[in-house]
């Protein structure tokens, strides 16, 4: 194996555009004839493709610098997808109004809507199910006590 992850991850943090910018993740295959690094970027405001395209560029250029222009791999820098997990108190802000599924940390799940975002936990209108009627009870969460977060994706 020829990169790591946390060259990886040096190259991406410098690599970012634009200060709102942030990287969620990063995988480097285990490939020894061609590597394949999977960069996932995010924004405070989202991410757009010129700014992951950007991102890949710069990346691609550092790589080369680092490792000759004769090295075999694959980048790719992507946005997290709508079923990935939010995994950063920064990224919950741009998703207010939207409904959420949590799992905390004693195992237990939440769904509701997300109504606030503090520095140290949200705000959520749980959605609490009685028999055929739903009713909501606002409840305040500390980001320590959530062990997994989701948006939940509806199609109506």
């Amino acid at each position: 194996m020829i990169f790591t992850k946390e060259n990886i991850e040096k190259f991406a943090l410098e690599s970012l555009p634009d200060k709102d910018l942030f990287i969620l993740g990063i995988n480097v295959s285990d490939s020894a004839v061609k590597q394949k690094v999977t960069i996932i970027a995010d924004g405070d405001n989202g991410i757009s493709i010129d700014q992951c395209a950007t991102i890949s560029r710069r990346v691609g250029r550092r790589i080369e610098e680092a490792y000759g222009e004769e090295i075999a791999y694959t980048l790719e820098v992507t946005s997290p997808g709508a079923d990935q997990p939010l995994l950063y108190p920064r990224q919950y802000k741009r998703h207010v109004g939207r409904k959420l599924k949590l799992t905390l940390q004693d195992g237990s799940e939440k769904t509701g809507t997300l109504e606030a975002v503090s520095d140290t936990g949200i705000n959520l209108l749980e959605e609490i199910k009685d028999k055929k009627k739903i009713t909501t009870t606002p409840v305040q969460l500390n980001f320590t006590d959530i062990a997994k977060s989701n948006i939940v994706i509806s199609f109506k």
